[in-house]
């Protein structure tokens, strides 16, 4: 019996080796073909090691066009977007596990069935609303819909299973005391789902930063791309350059680790804690 759970874990571990190593490829691909000559990065058979190693083409990815600027523009919209989706999302959640009002679940219903609507169809009638406004070409679009929950039913749905966890006789402590419904959702909740919150925190500025479709739609100054619309514009413009078009690649996928790698622990305890009952 011992030898076949060492057989079975042995095999499992190896598999996983296996996935980790393929899911690593295409990065060490991009990596080592941001480190190379032109010329070098399609030869057969392939070269993995860069030789000789070219820094250089990060800085001329850096300056062929504005990233600074465009890097600026994504950190004021993350800025922007990511309070206003805690703000919204943690509310909306509360009122649909923690309060009782009439037609509460008929509502959080109606709510989860936005999750089965394509994005698609819903494209060009905002777009003609924000028109109305005269908001295009501004940041309006991208930002203001998060603080009003627009996009996250998601993080609604995720957030109120973790408070329909908390005990409910620390809501009837604060309600004894004299305390009201806004008071329990500032000192009880929210200090009592940190995690949570992070991990709609982290999910929040990893879309916002990946986001390519509604700075596209919604922006036309180049002074107000974003970094995967400045990247966007970078291939169309240096097709051709490809260690240049690497390097500008890797740049903007390091944030995005650096935020993985001090996240983690969030998704990884935002996972377990899914199964947990209060």
């Amino acid at each position: 019996m011992m030898t076949r759970r060492r057989i079975g874990s042995t095999l499992a571990y190896v598999l996983l080796a296996a996935v980790a190593v393929a899911s690593l490829v295409p990065f060490v691909w991009l990596v080592r073909s941001a480190l190379m000559r032109q010329q070098q990065i399609f030869v057969f058979p392939v070269e993995w090691i860069p030789d000789p190693v070219v820094w250089q083409n990060f800085v001329d990815a850096m300056t062929q066009q504005p990233f600074d600027r465009y890097f600026l523009n994504t950190l004021l919209l993350v800025a922007l977007i990511v309070p206003g989706m805690l703000l919204s999302t943690s509310a909306a959640a509360f009122a649909f596990s923690r309060l009782s009002w009439p037609g509460r679940n008929a509502v959080f219903g109606l709510l989860m069935t936005g999750l089965m609507l394509p994005y698609a169809v819903t494209i060009i009638p905002v777009f003609i609303g924000w028109q109305a406004l005269r908001q295009i070409d501004t940041y309006a679009p991208l930002a203001l819909p998060a603080w009003f929950g627009a996009g996250g039913a998601f993080y609604i749905f995720m957030l109120r299973q973790f408070f329909l966890t908390i005990p409910n006789d620390l809501d009837s402590a604060v309600y004894v005391d004299g305390g009201s419904p806004l008071m329990v959702y500032r000192h009880v909740i929210l200090p009592l789902n940190k995690g949570p919150l992070m991990l709609v925190a982290i999910f929040t500025v990893i879309g916002t930063w990946n986001d390519l479709l509604n700075p596209l739609i919604y922006l036309s100054t180049s002074e107000k791309f974003t970094v995967s619309l400045g990247l966007a514009s970078f291939t169309g413009m240096f097709s051709s350059q490809w260690a240049l078009l690497m390097a500008a690649s890797t740049i903007v996928i390091l944030p995005m680790i650096v935020l993985f790698a001090f996240g983690q622990r969030y998704l990884v305890d935002g996972i377990a804690l899914t199964g947990v009952k209060g």
